[in-house]
């Protein structure tokens, strides 16, 4: 599905945060990150466990240069990480923020 059907998909059931998912991370893929914060942003605040949101969120500030936004979405994304026991994204994760030390 490409970004303009995700769009109108997300405009016509904007309740669907996996549609909201799929378009940040298509957005994100495409190097659109600073479009794809909102639809990353609402997947975060609607379901608290999201991890992946919260790391796509995070890495679409570092693209933007957001260093200190970019530190609160991923530290909030490693305990579910940690609590989910995803081990390759929590190493990710302490890679990306050791890197911001």
């Amino acid at each position: 599905m490409d970004i303009q059907e995700l769009t109108k998909k997300v405009r016509e059931k904007p309740e669907n945060i996996l549609l909201q998912f799929s378009l940040g991370q298509a957005l994100f893929e495409k190097g659109q990150y600073a479009d794809a914060i909102a639809p990353l942003q609402t997947c975060a605040e609607k379901k608290g466990d999201w991890m992946m949101a919260r790391i796509l969120l995070g890495k679409a500030y570092l693209q933007l240069q957001k260093p200190a936004e970019a530190k609160a979405c991923l530290e909030q994304a490693l305990p579910l990480a940690i609590d989910q026991q995803h081990e390759d994204p929590e190493q990710e994760i302490r890679e990306i923020l050791h890197s911001l030390e």
